[in-house]
């Protein structure tokens, strides 16, 4: 039971940060076709950037204390990419420079969202297998 709610808990850490992605994706696409202003855009993404990035190194973390190792070693590459991009400034999007690497950032957010995808789909077997090594263990 126990090893199913972890499971369970990091299904629900991964759409946590597969919404801030796709919200950081949607902002970006509805600039793109000026729905919003770039200052607007630049905002919004700027308040869910951070929080990202922490919710991805505690998922890191709660990997390697739960004792997942290669679960842990699939994030690591992610959480060191956010870690280069905060540690050399580049993790806030800037206003006047924003169409510029529009480009850029989509598909900076498109790889993301890949990884987290087949992260989610992995925390998914692992819950279902839980459950149902669970159930078999009651009978």
């Amino acid at each position: 039971m126990g090893d199913m709610l972890i499971w369970l808990l990091f299904f629900f850490i991964v759409v946590a940060i597969l919404v801030m992605v796709i919200f950081q994706l949607i902002s970006l696409t509805d600039l793109e076709f000026d729905y919003i202003n770039p200052y607007e855009t630049a905002s919004r993404i700027n308040k869910v950037v951070l929080p990202e990035f922490i919710t991805q190194g505690v998922l890191c973390f709660l990997y390697l204390v739960t004792g997942h190792w290669a679960m842990s070693l699939y994030c690591v590459p992610y959480l060191y990419y956010n870690v280069n991009l905060y540690m050399q400034r580049r993790h806030l999007i800037d206003v006047t420079e924003i169409f510029n690497m529009l480009s850029w950032e989509k598909k900076q957010r498109i790889f993301k969202l890949a990884h987290i995808i087949i992260l989610l789909v992995i925390s998914l077997f692992w819950v279902i297998y839980s459950a149902l090594e669970d159930d078999e263990l009651d009978l």
